[in-house]
C-alpha cells in the first residue's frame, strides 16, 4: 500500500492532550496524513494552565529531527513551542536544509496566558526562524510580540501582515480570532494579494489548542499537495468545526474536538 503524506511537528508536549504535539498529531490523523514528532519541551499542563515546562537539550531535538528526516522524509513541517534561544537557533538551522513547506506557529504564550517562549528568544524567532518559514501563523498577541504593532480592528491586519512579511516568511496568515465579530483571518503572500477567510464565531469557551491545530492542519493540507490559499481554506473549515465542537475537560478551558467529523 502507498504510504500517506508525511508531516513532522516540532513542538512541545501538552500533558493535558489539548494543544502542542498531541493536538498536532490528532489533527494530522483526522486529515489523512502520517504525523511524526520532534519534542522540544515537556509541559505540566491541564485545563487551568501551564504549571511548568522543561526544555529538552538541543542535541536531543537535533537527534529526533535527523532520525525522522534522514530515514522517513517529510512533505511538510510545522513548528510550535520552541521555548529558548538555543532551541530556536537549533530548529532554524535544521529547517534551512529541508526541501518541504515549513509552517511556523510562533508560539509565545498559552491559551491561559502562560509564557512558552523566553522573552530573550523573541529576537531570535524574528531573525532566524521566520526567514526559513514558508508560512507564519501569528495570532494578534504574537503580532505585537514580533512587530510591536497592536491590531484592534480588522482593517489593521494588512499592515500587520506586511510587517511580518518583511521579516522573511514567504506567506503570512494573520489570525483575527481575538477581534470582535466574525472569526476573520488574512493570508498574504509573495504577490501581495489578500485572501480572507471568514467563519462564524461560536459561543464556546473550550478552544484550547486552536492555534496548534490550525497550523498543523495547514501543514497537512500542504503535504497533500494543495496550494497555500486552498490549504488554508481547508484548514480553516476543519478548525471551525473543531471549535464549534470543543468540549469541557477539567475545571478550566477544554480543547477543540479534533474528531468532530467522526462523531
Amino acid at each position: 500500500m502507498a504510504s500517506p503524506p508525511r508531516v513532522l511537528t516540532v513542538a512541545g508536549s501538552d500533558s493535558g492532550g489539548g494543544a502542542g504535539i498531541q493536538a498536532d498529531l490528532k489533527a494530522m490523523l483526522a486529515l489523512g496524513v502520517h504525523g511524526m514528532s520532534v519534542i522540544t519541551a515537556v509541559t505540566a499542563q491541564n485545563s487551568l494552565g501551564v504549571q511548568g515546562y522543561w526544555e529538552l537539550p538541543a542535541e536531543a531535538v537535533r537527534a529526533q529531527f535527523r532520525s525522522v528526516v534522514d530515514d522517513i522524509g517529510v512533505q511538510a513541517v510545522k513548528t510550535g513551542m520552541l521555548a529558548s534561544i538555543e532551541l530556536v537557533e537549533t530548529v532554524s538551522e535544521l529547517l534551512a536544509g529541508v526541501d518541504a513547506p515549513v509552517v511556523v506557529d510562533p508560539v509565545g504564550v498559552s491559551k491561559h496566558g502562560d509564557a512558552l517562549l523566553a522573552a530573550e528568544a523573541v529576537a531570535t524567532v524574528r531573525e532566524r526562524l521566520l526567514p526559513v518559514a514558508t508560512l507564519a501563523t501569528p495570532n494578534l498577541h504574537e503580532v505585537t510580540q514580533l512587530t510591536g504593532l497592536i491590531v484592534t480592528e480588522e482593517r489593521e491586519m494588512r499592515a500587520a501582515a506586511d510587517a511580518l512579511l518583511a521579516l522573511g516568511p514567504r506567506w503570512v496568515l494573520i489570525k483575527g480570532g481575538h477581534l470582535e465579530g466574525e472569526a476573520a483571518d488574512l493570508l498574504v503572500g509573495p504577490d501581495g494579494a489578500e485572501h480572507w477567510y471568514r467563519a462564524p464565531r461560536y459561543d464556546n469557551r473550550h478552544t484550547h489548542g486552536t492555534g496548534c491545530t490550525l497550523a498543523s492542519s495547514i501543514a497537512a493540507e500542504l503535504a497533500k499537495g494543495r496550494e497555500m490559499p486552498e490549504a488554508v481554506a481547508a484548514a480553516k473549515e476543519y478548525i471551525t468545526g473543531a471549535i464549534q465542537a470543543g468540549f469541557a475537560l477539567g475545571a478550566g478551558i477544554g480543547p477543540v474536538d479534533h474528531a468532530w467529523r467522526w462523531r
